[in-house]
């Protein structure tokens, strides 16, 4: 397992996709940083700018971003044609998605990093109050953390894009929707614990400070707990053998008899 995971690792170096998901970082912070514009007599701070990034994290962009990746990742081996040479090897096909599961994790920690440190550069730039070593730990903490529990909440997606054939793109659109209702899912406390999501946010006590906030540990944890089985059940079920690609029978020309 550990040769295959570092095999998995080298051949993110020829994956472009990976850049994506940097630019989507980036695209949350900008998000951000555009609502910094709006007149509403909101005062901005660092803890707040931070606040705001993932919560657009969570909503609108990680989400559908490491499922795009991951979908990418897993269906590359098929769309390339090495998968059945792979499988030569004595190695399942479970054991490989496992495998290709475990490097999008490390990549959910990557992918928390680069936004953590676009988060901070931006507050660099714009000068908002609140910036300090224990305000900047806080969101490096917080942002790879939630980045981290943000793809256990999206991996049943993953994993049910696999038995789908092209079923990535399908999954990223999942899994936007699913990001997105995340924003409705805030509106009740009992929903927002519950639903996974949101309970990312919880694990990490986002906005904990606020007393209007309530977060439930034990039920987050359990709605993490609760889609990892889910994914291990579309990992358990899914074919061990190389996907069979479909192909569409032509049919005969049928020749008239006679003139």
């Amino acid at each position: 397992m550990l040769r295959m995971l570092k095999t998995e690792i080298w051949k993110l170096k020829r994956y472009h996709m990976i850049w994506a998901g940097v630019l989507l970082m980036l695209l949350s912070v900008l998000l951000t940083l555009f609502s910094t514009t709006a007149l509403d007599g909101t005062v901005w701070t660092f803890p707040f700018f931070t606040e705001q990034v993932i919560k657009n994290n969570v909503t609108m962009i990680f989400p559908m971003c490491i499922v795009l990746i991951a979908g990418y990742i897993i269906a590359r081996e098929e769309k390339d044609d090495t998968l059945k040479s792979i499988l030569t090897i004595p190695i399942s096909y479970r054991s490989l998605l496992w495998g290709k599961l475990f490097v999008c994790a490390l990549l959910s920690l990557f992918f928390g990093l680069v936004s953590a440190a676009f988060t901070v550069i931006a507050d660099l730039l714009m000068g908002f109050p609140g910036i300090c070593v224990t305000s900047v730990l806080q969101t490096f903490i917080q942002i790879i953390l939630n980045c981290l529990f943000l793809y256990i909440a999206v991996m049943p997606v993953i994993a049910f894009a696999v038995h789908i054939p092209n079923g990535h793109m399908i999954g990223t659109i999942i899994a936007f929707v699913y990001g997105y209702c995340g924003m409705f899912a805030s509106g009740n406390a009992t929903l927002a614990n519950i639903y996974p999501v949101t309970a990312s946010l919880g694990l990490i006590s986002y906005r904990s400070y606020d007393s209007a906030v309530h977060w439930n540990v034990f039920i987050c944890l359990f709605s993490m707990i609760a889609v990892s089985m889910i994914t291990v059940a579309f990992i358990v079920t899914v074919k061990g053998n190389v996907p069979v690609k479909k192909t569409k029978k032509h049919k005969k020309a049928i020749t008239k008899k006679g003139w």
